[in-house]
């Protein structure tokens, strides 16, 4: 279904629950035993009743979303209101929940609604979720109900999320997805009992756009089945934390100067490796795993302040949760927790690609290497004696390694 068309059959719902219609979006009897609309809450006790009736999602993402009080939250595609009136309640008088949805006459209906409930903690915004009218880092926590499966640029609607977020930032959804690829015939099934399925994602397809985007603890639990592999379910991920004013990111190949410029500085200390010159950006790209490798940025100036990368250490399939990392961090900005939050954000992202074990080696005068990697739990496991010659004199490497307590276990 193109853009406009998806605006046009949700004013149209809209204008009927303006109306005092109560609007359903898919088959009555799924809809109610899916747990959509307001099947899917326990806790709408005094919502406008326009709220209710207008309510079209397929779950409750505000009760996954473990939303506090202060907080800022964005729901995506917020239709009539009710997760952002909902959010509401959570965040208090010092929070604010915005709502953001393609259709006029929804934001109409969703103010319509927070008025009624006296709601004032709230703002409705009209566009789209491809293009989110917010600034970077606006928000703590970004909710949605059955929307991004609708979007025919998932990647985008994810991008803008992740760009909205403050580092230590949330992603909560309900959403349709499939456990499979789905056929025409299979998805016109699916269409025709639960109204939004036919952009829905696969679970694989969804966890790569996040990780993609750089998301990280990325969770997809499957809530309610639908029949021919498609299913409600609730999807989970965090933007990487890090101190105010800095972003964690995937690598890009736009970062290569400033990459390897920082790589240098590291290899002229003399402590950070045997390699004594940067390798250039194709060497450095084709040796490092793409989906391992992220950058500490300044969000406004653009610049790269610190990274990490994994490498595999073998081609052997028994070896394929197994990799090799670095992690070094501009020179002037060294001792700023900024090493500490690009591994923890690297050994997160390792737990959604199925690492077992991530493992180094580090001079042993480089003492303060150690101890950080001993901060986010590695371990030493030996020292390799006079294991190679460095600028004229034969030195040990202290072996690190973390092992996962969750895969391989």
């Amino acid at each position: 279904m193109a853009h406009d068309e998806i605006i046009d059959r949700y004013s149209a719902l809209a204008r009927s629950a303006l109306s005092g219609e109560r609007i359903v979006d898919c088959e009555p009897g799924s809809f109610a035993e899916g747990g959509f609309g307001p099947a899917g809450y326990d806790d709408t006790a005094g919502l406008p009743d326009g709220a209710l009736r207008a309510s079209l999602g397929c779950g409750n993402p505000v009760a996954v979303a473990e939303i506090r009080a202060g907080e800022t939250v964005l729901d995506l595609g917020s239709g009539g209101g009710i997760d952002v009136l909902l959010s509401a309640r959570r965040v208090g008088p010092h929070g604010t929940v915005f709502g953001l949805d393609a259709s006029p006459a929804m934001v109409e209906l969703a103010r319509r609604n927070a008025e009624q409930a006296g709601v004032t903690n709230v703002r409705f915004l009209q566009g789209t979720i491809e293009e989110i009218p917010l600034p970077g880092h606006a928000v703590d926590v970004v909710i949605s109900n059955c929307v991004i499966n609708l979007s025919r640029d998932k990647a985008a609607v994810l991008a803008e999320a992740f760009r909205v977020l403050r580092p230590g930032g949330r992603f909560g959804v309900s959403d349709v997805v499939a456990t499979q690829v789905l056929d025409e015939q299979a998805r016109q099934r699916a269409e025709q009992r639960v109204g939004c399925a036919a952009g829905s994602l696969t679970v694989q397809e969804y966890r790569d756009l996040l990780v993609a985007a750089g998301f990280v603890g990325v969770t997809i639990t499957l809530t309610v089945d639908h029949g021919d592999g498609v299913h409600s379910a609730i999807v989970q991920a965090e933007k990487p934390a890090i101190r105010a004013g800095l972003e964690i990111r995937p690598m890009r190949e736009s970062d290569a100067a400033e990459v390897l410029a920082i790589y240098q500085a590291g290899l002229d200390t003399g402590q950070a490796s045997f390699e004594t010159v940067a390798p250039d950006w194709g060497k450095f790209t084709a040796s490092r795993l793409p989906h391992l490798r992220h950058v500490a940025v300044n969000p406004d100036s653009g610049e790269v302040l610190g990274w990490v990368a994994a490498s595999a250490v073998s081609a052997r399939s028994v070896y394929a949760g197994v990799v090799e990392h670095s992690v070094y961090v501009h020179p002037g900005c060294q001792a700023h927790g900024i090493g500490r939050a690009l591994l923890r954000a690297f050994i997160a992202a390792c737990e959604d690609a199925g690492v077992w074990t991530i493992q180094s080696g580090v001079f042993p005068e480089n003492v303060a290497s150690l101890a950080l990697h001993q901060a986010v739990g590695f371990r030493v496991v030996g020292t390799r004696e006079r294991v190679g010659c460095h600028h004229g004199v034969w030195r040990d490497v202290v072996m690190v390694e973390r092992r996962s307590p969750v895969v391989g276990t």
